[in-house]
C-alpha cells in the first residue's frame, strides 16, 4: 500500500514577538505579514506543495481566524481547518484527528514561520524517512558558542543604551558537541505521532515540537541536515532578512 504524506501547518498563534517594535502595520497574526507581496503563510504552504508526494496540506487555524481562506486562495491540495488549540501540540493533535490518517500514512508538520524552506531540504527529509522507515526532522549542528544565562536580580543592573536595566549574565559555556538546532518539517508515522501527542498531553508533559513528543515514547528521530534559509521568522528584523532570501 502506498504511503500518503499529510502535511500540517499549525497557524493558530499570534506571533507576539515578531510584532514587538514592528513599524510595519500587521493585518492579523505574524503569519499574514507580507513578504514580497504574499503572506508568510502562503510562502510556507507553497514550499510544501513543491513536493508532489505530499497528498494534502492542512492549515490549522483558530476558530476566530478570518484571514487564512483569502491568504491561501487558489493553492492546490490545501485545506484550512479551524481546529487550532491553545498550544502547538494541541493544534497539531486536532489537525491529525481531522486528517483521519491510515496505518501507512505519514505526517509532516511545518512551521508557518519558516517560509524559506528549500525544496532540496524537503526532498532530503522525505527521502530519508521513507527509505529508512523512521521519522525524523530537519536540523542544523550548532556552530556558535552556547552560553547558559542567569537572570540578574533587580538590584544588579546593567547599562543598556544609557539606561540601567535588569538583564542576564553568562553562567557557563555549554559543550556544543552533538548539539543540533531543530527545524521543520518534522516527519513521523501519522498515527504514532498522534498517539505520542495524546499521551504527552494527558501526562502534562511539556511539548516544544513533534520530535519531543516522540522522544518521550523512546523514539529516536533521525536528524536530517536542514538549511540556513529555513530559519524561523521570530523577531521583527527577521522579516527583512527573509525577504532577501525569498
Amino acid at each position: 500500500m502506498q504511503d500518503k504524506l499529510i502535511a500540517i501547518v499549525p497557524a493558530a498563534g499570534v506571533g507576539a514577538r515578531a510584532q514587538e517594535s514592528s513599524s510595519q502595520p500587521v493585518n492579523g497574526p505574524k503569519q499574514y505579514r507580507l513578504l514580497r507581496n504574499e503572506s508568510m503563510l502562503r510562502h510556507a504552504v507553497r514550499a510544501l506543495l513543491a513536493d508532489s508526494r505530499i497528498d494534502r496540506v492542512l492549515v490549522a487555524v483558530s476558530a476566530a481566524d478570518v484571514w487564512a481562506e483569502s491568504a491561501l486562495a487558489g493553492l492546490p491540495r490545501t485545506e484550512v481547518r479551524a481546529c487550532g488549540g491553545p498550544s502547538r501540540a494541541e493544534t497539531v493533535m486536532a489537525a491529525l484527528r481531522q486528517a483521519q490518517p491510515g496505518a501507512h500514512d505519514w505526517a509532516l508538520v511545518h512551521d508557518a514561520a519558516r517560509p524559506g524552506l528549500p525544496s532540496s531540504a524537503l526532498t532530503r527529509l522525505i527521502d530519508t524517512c521513507l527509505e529508512q522507515g523512521v521519522g525524523g526532522l530537519l536540523a542544523l549542528p550548532v556552530a556558535d558558542t552556547v552560553k547558559r544565562g542567569v537572570a540578574l536580580d533587580h538590584n544588579a543592573c546593567i547599562l543598556t543604551g544609557g539606561a540601567a536595566q535588569a538583564g542576564h549574565a553568562a553562567k557557563e559555556t555549554i559543550n556544543r558537541d552533538n548539539l543540533w538546532v531543530a527545524q521543520t518539517p518534522q516527519m513521523f508515522p501519522a498515527l504514532e505521532l498522534l498517539h505520542a501527542l495524546e499521551h504527552a498531553l494527558e501526562a502534562g508533559k511539556t511539548i516544544t515540537d513533534e520530535a519531543s513528543a516522540m522522544e518521550q515514547t523512546g523514539y529516536k528521530p533521525r536528524l536530517v541536515p536542514g538549511s540556513v534559509r529555513n530559519f524561523k521568522v521570530t523577531w521583527p528584523e527577521d522579516f527583512e532578512l527573509m525577504e532577501k532570501w525569498l
